[in-house]
């Protein structure tokens, strides 16, 4: 029993040891704002202090507004495509939300849609512009109906992509991130095949996860404080306000991948059956970023919907 005993020691020590030197050896160390900077935040990027963020935004073209929020573990530069073509006709301001990208982490650690709402209505205030067409991906979907029912008379039109709010099994990166051993092995260990994995999940067409977009996605999860940010969002609580989504009386585009592993086309017919002026695109061949899958199209319908007169 003694010799049992030892044997079960020795092999406890061995995989103890084995898993420190993995550490060791595996730990990625964040990556200093002022190399981020120089990389990605070239022109036109601007910073402005809000409450306390350093929020990292662009503001390009001219005419009516249009305001777009990335998704989760996105950064502004997932609209490159779309502020393209949208510069001839608007005004688009594309930010980093709080938690991602170069504007970083939320000094408060709150990443409640009530905080973002707060944000947003702060960072809209601070660069002078008083109503806005809005639209959002995902996280930016949600954010977006949801300051919408908080402030309509800020929002002229609204589009939704792929938008969170309707719930579902959560994704598996999730899953993983939540989880209380393998969440913190996150925080220090973070592989780029786990981001391009993440990224042919998210996409449909994989050909398309092209190498400088997983170095971008890595890149900006690995900015300082976003990593810790990521795991606070991913347990963040929302407050279930689905019963007041028919109270959105915006003219509302419902933009879906019909291949979305994420978040499903069926919501998109959920929303638009509870949003009396909405009407649905869907790409066959998308998945739940459609503004970078298939741009051209996407952007084109949404110039379409946005220039029309409903």
């Amino acid at each position: 029993m003694l010799k049992l005993i030892k044997i079960i020691t020795a092999v406890l020590f061995v995989l103890i040891l084995l898993s420190v030197i993995t550490f060791i050896f595996m730990k990625v160390p964040d990556i200093p704002m002022d190399k981020l900077k120089d990389q990605y935040a070239y022109s036109p990027s601007q910073f402005i202090d809000i409450n306390g963020h350093n929020v990292h935004y662009r503001r390009e073209g001219q005419g009516e507004t249009v305001m777009l929020l990335h998704g989760t573990g996105s950064s502004l530069h997932t609209w490159e495509p779309w502020v393209h073509h949208l510069q001839d006709s608007f005004e688009v301001i594309t930010l980093d939300l709080p938690a991602f990208g170069l504007t970083g982490p939320n000094k408060d650690h709150d990443y409640t849609t009530e905080s973002y709402n707060q944000f947003l209505l702060d960072f809209t205030e601070a660069i002078g512009v008083d109503h806005f067409h809005l639209a959002g991906n995902s996280l930016g979907g949600r954010i977006a109906w949801n300051f919408s029912l908080d402030h309509p008379n800020k929002v002229d039109k609204l589009i939704l992509i792929a938008a969170a709010g309707f719930p579902h099994e959560s994704p598996a990166l999730f899953k993983l991130i939540r989880n209380p051993i393998l969440g913190p092995i996150f925080r220090h260990i973070t592989a780029k095949s786990l981001v391009r994995d993440n990224l042919e999940e998210v996409y449909y067409q994989d050909d398309k996860v092209t190498d400088a977009i997983v170095d971008r996605y890595y890149h900006m999860g690995l900015r300082e404080g976003n990593r810790d940010a990521m795991l606070a969002r991913v347990k963040t609580n929302y407050t279930n306000r689905i019963d007041e989504i028919n109270q959105i009386n915006h003219h509302t585009l419902l933009m879906w991948g019909e291949q979305d592993p994420w978040v499903p086309f069926e919501d998109a017919q959920k929303f638009n059956q509870a949003i009396k002026n909405s009407r649905i695109v869907s790409y066959a061949d998308a998945g739940h970023v459609p503004m970078e899958e298939v741009p051209e199209r996407s952007v084109e319908d949404a110039m379409s919907f946005l220039l029309s007169d409903k």
